[in-house]
Formats: C-alpha cells, sequence, structure tokens
C-alpha cells in the first residue's frame, strides 16, 4: 500500500512542470487532533482554475488499558481535483475526489469497535487564506458515499462478533483547517 501512495503522490507531482505556485504540500491540523491521525496532503496546478490532489491519512495508534481502549485506527488514500474560481491555491475551491478507507473505531462513545473497508467518491468546499507568497491556511467541509464492507464488535479486544454485512454509506468525510506551503 505504501508503493501505491508514493507512486500517486509522484504522478500528480510529476503530471506539470515544477515551477513557481504551481505545487502544494498540505497537512491538516484537524486530522491531527482526531486521537493523532497522520496525514500529508499534495497538489499540482493544471491549469489558471484547476488542480490535481492526492492525500493519505494514518493512523496506528490505540490509547487506554485494554478494558478501556479508545482507537482511531485508519489508512486513507484518495485522488482528486479541485476547482479554484479565482486562481490556483487562492480564494474559494470546490473538490471532488475517489477514496478507500480501511478503518477500525472503538470505545470513544461506546464499548463497540466498528472495522471494515470503504470505498467511494466525495465532494468538498472551502476558502484558502494566502498568509504570504508561501502559506497558506484552509478551512473547508467535505462530505462522501459509497460502499462499506464492516464487522461490529463488542469491545475493541474482545473479538466477540454482533454484525457483519456490507451496505451504501453516506457521511461527513473532513474537516479541513490546514497549513499548506506553496512552492
Amino acid at each position: 500500500m505504501k508503493r501505491r501512495l508514493i507512486l500517486l503522490v509522484w504522478a500528480v507531482l510529476a503530471c506539470g512542470p515544477a515551477f513557481a505556485q504551481k505545487t502544494a504540500v498540505t497537512l491538516n491540523m484537524a486530522d491531527y487532533m482526531m486521537l493523532g491521525t497522520l496525514n500529508m496532503g499534495a497538489g499540482v496546478s493544471v491549469a489558471r482554475h484547476w488542480t490535481l490532489e492526492a492525500a493519505a491519512k494514518y493512523n496506528p495508534f490505540s490509547y487506554g488499558p485494554e478494558e478501556n481502549r479508545m482507537q482511531n485506527r485508519q489508512q486513507v488514500y484518495n485522488a482528486g481535483v479541485r476547482y479554484w474560481p479565482w486562481h490556483v491555491f487562492s480564494g474559494w475551491w470546490i473538490s471532488a475526489k475517489a477514496q478507500y478507507q480501511e478503518y477500525n473505531h472503538g470505545g470513544v462513545f461506546s464499548r463497540e469497535t466498528r472495522e471494515g473497508d470503504r470505498v467511494g467518491v466525495g465532494l468538498g468546499a472551502g476558502y484558502t487564506y494566502m498568509v504570504n507568497r508561501r502559506l497558506n491556511l484552509e478551512f473547508g467541509l467535505s462530505g462522501w458515499a459509497g460502499w462499506d464492507k464492516y464487522a461490529v464488535y463488542e469491545c475493541p479486544v474482545c473479538g466477540f462478533t454482533l454484525e457483519r454485512g456490507q451496505k451504501v454509506f453516506f457521511l461527513p468525510n473532513e474537516l479541513v483547517l490546514a497549513l499548506t506551503y506553496v512552492f
């Protein structure tokens, strides 16, 4: 999976010439507040109003003793496009993306744990504020829909299965409070 992510990020960055205001790297601070989810995104300008985007999130962490364990373990990979009405890396934007998520969530609001794989598409919108020539602050929201193959367990470590299945889902996807460095 790591090779695929590296190839995806490399492909996005290789899509256009690497000169001023053409590429950007993003860290979403809101993800770090979600039990330490590591993340990184990259974008490359392909026209005045369009960028290609790729991102990944990874959270291998569990917190607390086994009887009270909390976890938001996941790995997420997505690729998509953004449309910028003014010009790239500045002002309002809307986005569309395809996404894959492998997850294991539990112990946060109840002892019940849910794990599985999701694949789907998402839409988002937001605003990018230019702090200076190289640094931007991004704010946004997105949602996604797709197919979820899941299992529900009684607790994070016991392994007693309550439910298994597949279903269509519609979920909020991301709160964007990000720092972006523009090359």
